[in-house]
């Protein structure tokens, strides 16, 4: 099992910057992907940012078109933390932010469907 606590949304203005956290518990040491989605209301979740191999530091991020130049991943392998920083936000980017991980080996991560264990969600609001 692994647990996962996202933390930072709040709400900031268009142009501004934020950072949103993920801590993971449990059996971090198997997990083999982790990745961002998000979730504005009426629709669908999507993806927003991923990373692979995350324990074995050999591995590739992906991004969003949405987000591409604006977002970045980070990680804290120590505090087994990871970050998404959003710079220039939009008021489209607006939405519940979620933290996903899965254990199993080979996946991009854009899909939801590839993740087994989700956050609960930190809202994000960009106002005009």
């Amino acid at each position: 099992q692994v647990h996962l606590v996202e933390s930072g949304g709040g709400l900031v203005q268009a142009g501004m910057s934020l950072r949103v956290s993920c801590a993971a518990s449990g059996r971090t040491s198997d997990v083999y992907v982790m990745g961002w989605f998000r979730q504005a209301p009426d629709q669908e979740r999507e993806f927003v940012a991923a990373i692979t191999a995350i324990n074995w530091n050999s591995g590739s991020t992906y991004y969003a078109d949405a987000v591409k130049g604006r977002f970045t991943l980070s990680r804290d392998n120590a505090k087994n933390t990871l970050y998404l920083e959003m710079n220039n936000l939009k008021p489209e980017d607006t939405a519940v932010y979620y933290c996903a991980a899965d254990q199993s080996w080979g996946r991009i991560g854009k899909s939801v469907r590839e993740y087994r264990y989700w956050g609960r969600g930190t809202q994000v609001t960009v106002s005009s």
